[in-house]
């Protein structure tokens, strides 16, 4: 009997093993503040981004892809969760009543600031399938990402961003050698890879390239003189936006010379826009913290040898909600612990199958204040944000606003800046589209905001 129990024990055993070989290691690069335009192979001829351009070509690049909302937190909880975010409460960075109380005509959402338990992260499912799983940079969900499946945490913390990106870096713990942040965080990240066998998942979020914008000086010279059709002239943010380039470079050099490259599921997203008034998207209007396309569309691609073709690409509009049931699906999780809002790309991704037209949403029942930077093309220069929900299905992209239940209506095939507001010409496509916004608002018990605000002073 016992040799029996013995067997049977040793079979699992080496089945586990034979599966945990076979599953693919998990690289998720998820990018701060890097805009729709600032890498080469969405366009810009100001920034040099060589390494992750040929990464992108190397695999599948997505030239509409979303992240699921208009700044960090919120972002981050939702890709992690996989969850819209109704669903979690997450809905923008520190308080909702952002800006002055006398120009906030109704009383926003509380926001929620940390991710809860409830919910069960990436990592954790990850981790539950017998892979080691590495947080590397910026967390911003919680006050550590060790609580929430990782193993091992480099420089992850509540913060959105460093104090500094020289030593003392301030408020980003990570003992360092002297080195810039963004060189720093990678080489501790080589540094835990070393010590890691396969199945790994590697969660890289640089806190480049958000604020402070600190130039890497090395850099800088080269971009004083150059010139750029789209306005991106920031020769600081540009040095930064490079040195995360080399950064990412190393990590593959690693890759390639332990031959792990072979078996691994690249993915390469960003948070949200880039910042309107330090980077330019045009054509797309406005930047982070609005939800016009330049707040939320994003440099989007996925990378896996002998599975994504090279050198493709998909205008398929997809969202960070998406990568959760990609990444269960890339890894053989075919019952994940709870619901999800996205959905699984992989058959689109290795050419075995479309995903359905869908409608993609954001909620955001807060208040966002402008910031200095600049104009923020949005629809008045004191919020990047009012309270309301956009929404993207097919072509056509609808904005609703709480305050006054105003609406716009753009067809981006034809209008990708979202110029002209279609809704008064098209009642019967901008009814449609309530509708279905509608319907999203109950599924989801979305809150909408409606109590007035006492301290709101009306501008004639």
């Amino acid at each position: 009997m016992k040799k029996v129990i013995f067997s049977i024990y040793c079979f699992f055993t080496l089945s586990l093993i034979s599966a945990q070989q076979n599953q693919p290691n998990i690289i998720l690069i998820n990018i701060d503040d890097m805009g729709w335009r600032d890498v080469g192979f969405m366009g810009s001829e100001y920034y040099e981004t060589p390494t992750i351009d040929s990464l992108a070509k190397a695999g599948m690049i997505f030239t509409q892809g979303y992240a699921s909302a208009a700044n960090c937190a919120p972002s981050r909880a939702s890709m992690m969760t996989g969850l819209w975010s109704p669903r979690h409460g997450v809905y923008t960075v520190a308080t909702s009543e952002r800006g002055k109380s006398k120009d906030r005509k109704i009383i926003p959402t509380p926001n929620t600031t940390s991710i809860s338990s409830d919910h069960e992260l990436i990592p954790q499912s990850l981790r539950r399938a017998g892979y080691r799983t590495i947080h590397a940079g910026k967390w911003h969900l919680s006050d550590s990402p060790l609580d929430f499946g990782f193993d091992v945490n480099i420089g992850g913390g509540h913060n959105g961003h460093p104090s500094s990106y020289y030593p003392p870096y301030g408020n980003v713990e990570l003992e360092g050698d002297g080195s810039y942040l963004t060189d720093a965080i990678m080489a501790k990240t080589l540094e835990a890879l070393s010590q890691t066998q396969s199945p790994f998942f590697l969660y890289y979020s640089p806190y480049a390239v958000h604020t402070p914008i600190q130039p890497v000086h090395s850099l800088v010279d080269k971009y004083q003189d150059k010139s750029s059709t789209i306005g991106q002239e920031n020769a600081d943010y540009a040095s930064m936006v490079e040195n995360l380039d080399r950064n990412i470079g190393l990590l593959f050099h690693n890759l390639k010379t332990n031959h792990q490259l072979e078996n691994t599921l690249i993915i390469f997203v960003s948070d949200n826009g880039g910042l309107k008034g330090i980077t330019s998207q045009q054509p797309l209007r406005s930047g982070k913290g609005s939800y016009y396309e330049g707040g939320i569309r994003v440099p989007f691609f996925f990378l896996w040898e002998g599975r994504i073709s090279a050198g493709t690409s998909n205008s398929t509009p997809i969202s960070n909600l998406d990568l959760y049931p990609t990444i269960l699906e890339a890894v053989g999780i075919t019952n994940p612990s709870s619901k999800l809002d996205g959905i699984s790309l992989l058959p689109m991704l290795t050419g075995e199958g479309s995903i359905p037209e869908r409608a993609l949403f954001w909620h955001f029942p807060i208040y966002l204040e402008a910031y200095q930077y600049g104009q923020n093309e949005t629809r008045d220069p004191l919020f990047r944000t009012r309270p309301g929900t956009a929404m993207r299905l097919g072509k056509w992209k609808l904005h609703y606003y709480f305050e006054d239940n105003e609406v716009e209506l753009f067809d981006l095939e034809a209008d990708i800046s979202e110029e002209k507001d279609l809704s008064s010409s098209l009642p019967e496509t901008t009814n449609e589209l309530l509708e279905k916004m509608r319907a999203w608002w109950e599924a989801t018990s979305a809150p909408i905001p409606q109590t007035e605000n006492p301290e709101y002073i009306k501008v004639n």
